[in-house]
């Protein structure tokens, strides 16, 4: 059994928390560069801005957003692993949340209660997903979700009988009344199957994945491309200002589902998809 200190999980999560704000992932970067190259006039300038925003925010290790939004933790838990102090897994990573959003001046956006609206004033407590895995390691991804592109995500219980064709007009609808105001290009995670309460983290989970990734199921990954060229002909464009790129990229996650239902969920991420992944 590999013992890891809670200080230890502490101090990664409060470095985490800087280094998602502050610097773009690569693949979302490398997408956005090379969508410069393929719009015009007022589309291709608002790219070369928010590329000019990223490398902006790294050198000057600043955030990419005034909105540093909800911390989404999702860890992969190894079967031979304990935490060695006070602190379990879940109040290591509120404490590392907590002196992380202080330290680096990162704005704090969550309220204790929903219609109070008392802000809690460390952008605490972080939505915490947990899985057990096999081995003595623990993965923790660390994904920042802002407010705008949140309110923009939807989610609906549809009859089994309307199939691919439902969840495709569902999602060009949501993308197409919603997306708009998320700040474009966006990423979007699209969760199909299970139940009401999973399938929004499903399709939460989708936009954990690498831009230019492919889906392993064949008929999956056909409807993500289908799905992304609809999408980018809606001509939203950047920043809601026209053009050919709406989105970045689609991703779909499937689960197991009742015979009945056809939970749908889309989860709509702004330019700005922030996360990264330490393994400890």
């Amino acid at each position: 059994m590999r013992k890891i200190k809670s200080k230890t999980i502490i101090s990664i999560v409060e470095e985490l928390c800087a280094g998602a704000n502050f610097e773009l992932p690569e693949d979302v970067l490398t997408s956005l560069e090379h969508k410069v190259f393929l719009e015009n006039n007022i589309a291709k300038n608002v790219l070369k801005e928010i590329v000019e925003n990223a490398s902006i925010a790294k050198k000057e290790q600043i955030p990419l957003c005034q909105d540093t939004g909800t911390a989404n933790f999702f860890v992969k838990f190894g079967k031979n692993v304990r935490i060695d102090g006070e602190e379990d897994i879940y109040s290591s990573i509120n404490k590392g949340v907590s002196s992380g959003y202080t330290k680096y001046y990162l704005r704090k956006s969550i309220v204790s209660d929903p219609i109070e609206r008392d802000n809690t004033k460390d952008n605490t407590p972080a939505n915490i997903y947990l899985t057990l895995v096999d081995g003595d390691k623990i993965e923790i991804t660390f994904l920042p979700k802002g407010g705008g592109s949140e309110n923009a995500s939807a989610l609906e219980m549809f009859i089994p009988s309307l199939g691919w064709n439902g969840v495709k007009e569902f999602t060009l609808s949501v993308v197409n009344n919603k997306g708009r105001n998320a700040c474009p290009p966006l990423i979007i995670g699209l969760g199909i199957g299970g139940d009401f309460s999973s399938v929004g983290l499903l399709s939460k989970k989708a936009l954990l994945r690498k831009i230019g990734s492919e889906n392993i199921d064949p008929f999956y990954n056909k409807k993500e491309k289908e799905l992304l060229k609809d999408i980018n002909n809606l001509n939203i464009g950047p920043m809601n200002m026209g053009g050919k790129t709406t989105a970045l990229a689609i991703f779909i996650e499937t689960s197991p589902v009742h015979i009945a239902s056809l939970p749908v969920a889309v989860s709509i991420q702004c330019h700005s998809c922030r996360r990264k992944t330490v393994v400890i």
